[in-house]
């Protein structure tokens, strides 16, 4: 019945709008500072995920493969040197930016909105000569909408949430960039509501690495829902309300779509990754790592007889002790855990396939048993929370527990942290000069004409 009622919904909802309304008339100049600032700092952790994903083997054989000719006018495909047409850039960008699970998120929608939105804004915002404000203010509002279903519906737990409801925000930022009507503006949530993929969480916990390029379908695709609609598609009444009320998602509630709409930005509510993980584990390390420096700053992995963990029903998933790739290694608590005791850190190299088949690293994460608390479970979303106990050969434990990770909006690093990340990922790409210079680029990108000097640097 509920599937027949909504088939016969003619019209749209109130909530969607007060949304076509507001993505419509929001001027640049109506963002707050601190939006602004946290905006600029999505986009470089964007492309810092973006250059290093893009060395990744796979990666350059599929841009080889896909890039075959360039063009002086067209989008740079970021880290590798050359450009290509908006779409092809948006999509390789997208999956580039998602292959070392170092971009950032929102724990709020429970996925990771910029990486969806980022690349679309860059391909198209070239291609129209955009200004650096208007920029800025597309991926604050694709964002936002990405976000806002994220934390309206729950998606099925056999879901992947990137290539969900990505798409929409890629959708919006490039529509704002056009300068949608209210009309089309509320066409492009429809239409792209229903172009998202259906993803499978499995492939984060096998290491199905198809699950980097959803980002970049999602950039591709809103790119596609925009010409879509300009040219005379149509989405039905209530796109939102019926994939993510229905299809893919429950509980889809759509007062959460306007709640304090125009003053409360979800981008200034991001998180950023330090751990080159999944974010599921960060808890856990980073309660480990606050044993680890009580420890000296070292823990001898022969001096360790096991190691349990409490925490979340997410986390808790993430229990495989014995990854077959990087990507598994990632979205595997125990091998996090070891890796970061062997390697000092939970670093991208801590991952890759050298580590990965370090014999003590995996004798050590065989020693790994990680267990749900439902009361931790209970936290969920505002808190992430993991204890840690190890217990040494001598019979000595050590414990630590961590109700937030850092890098949450209740943890958040500083500017210059944050800044720091980013050269230290894209530095294996650019050299210190360059990396201050796209630094630089973002932070007058609010005063540039257009974006003409940071797609030089972004292309080199």
């Amino acid at each position: 019945m509920m599937l027949q009622n909504a088939s016969l919904q003619t019209t749209r909802p109130q909530w969607l709008h007060r949304w076509a309304d507001f993505a419509a008339t929001v001027a640049a100049e109506q963002l707050p500072g601190d939006v602004v600032a946290r905006t600029k700092q999505v986009l470089f952790d964007c492309i810092g995920a973006i250059a290093a994903g893009a060395q990744e083997p796979e990666m350059q054989r599929l841009t080889a493969r896909l890039c075959r000719t360039s063009a002086d006018d067209a989008a740079p495909v970021i880290g590798a040197g050359r450009r290509a047409p908006a779409g092809l850039a948006a999509f390789l960008n997208g999956t580039a930016g998602t292959m070392l699970e170092i971009d950032e998120g929102n724990q709020f929608a429970r996925g990771h909105p910029g990486i969806h939105v980022v690349p679309a804004v860059l391909a198209a915002a070239e291609e129209l000569g955009r200004s650096g404000a208007d920029v800025l203010l597309a991926i604050a509002l694709g964002y936002e909408i990405g976000s806002r279903i994220g934390i309206a519906s729950k998606l099925r737990v056999t879901m992947h949430p990137h290539g969900t409801w990505g798409t929409v925000g890629a959708a919006v930022a490039v529509a704002k960039l056009r300068n949608a009507t209210r009309e089309q503006m509320a066409e492009v949530i429809n239409v792209s509501s229903t172009l998202g993929l259906a993803t499978s969480r499995r492939t984060m916990l096998e290491g199905g690495t198809v699950r980097n390029s959803f980002a970049g379908f999602s950039n591709e695709i809103g790119l596609r829902a925009w010409e879509m609609v300009d040219a005379g598609f149509i989405g039905e009444a209530d796109g939102i309300g019926t994939i993510y009320g229905t299809v893919i998602a429950d509980q889809f509630q759509p007062g959460e779509m306007i709640a304090d709409l125009g003053t409360r930005w979800e981008i200034a509510r991001n998180y950023f990754k330090r751990h080159a993980a999944c974010r599921y584990n960060h808890g856990a390390l980073d309660a480990l790592q606050s044993l680890i420096a009580e420890a000296g700053g070292h823990l001898k992995p022969d001096d360790i007889a096991k190691i349990d963990v409490d925490t979340y029903i997410w986390a808790a998933q993430l229990d495989g002790q014995q990854p077959r790739n990087m990507l598994a290694a990632k979205f595997s608590l125990p091998f996090s855990l070891a890796t970061t005791i062997v390697n000092g850190a939970a670093s991208i190299a801590a991952f890759r396939d050298d580590a990965r088949r370090d014999a003590v690293t995996l004798a050590l994460a065989g020693r790994v048993a990680v267990r749900e608390d439902k009361a931790l479970t209970t936290m969920l979303p505002g808190l992430r929370p993991a204890r840690v106990k190890i217990t040494l050969v001598d019979g000595r434990i050590l414990s630590a527990e961590a109700y937030t990770n850092k890098g949450d909006t209740e943890d958040p690093y500083s500017a210059e942290e944050v800044q720091d990340k980013f050269r230290e990922v894209a530095g294996s790409v650019w050299s210190s000069a360059h990396c201050s210079s796209i630094l630089r680029a973002v932070e007058d990108l609010d005063r540039a004409p257009d974006l003409a000097a940071l797609s030089r640097l972004l292309a080199a």
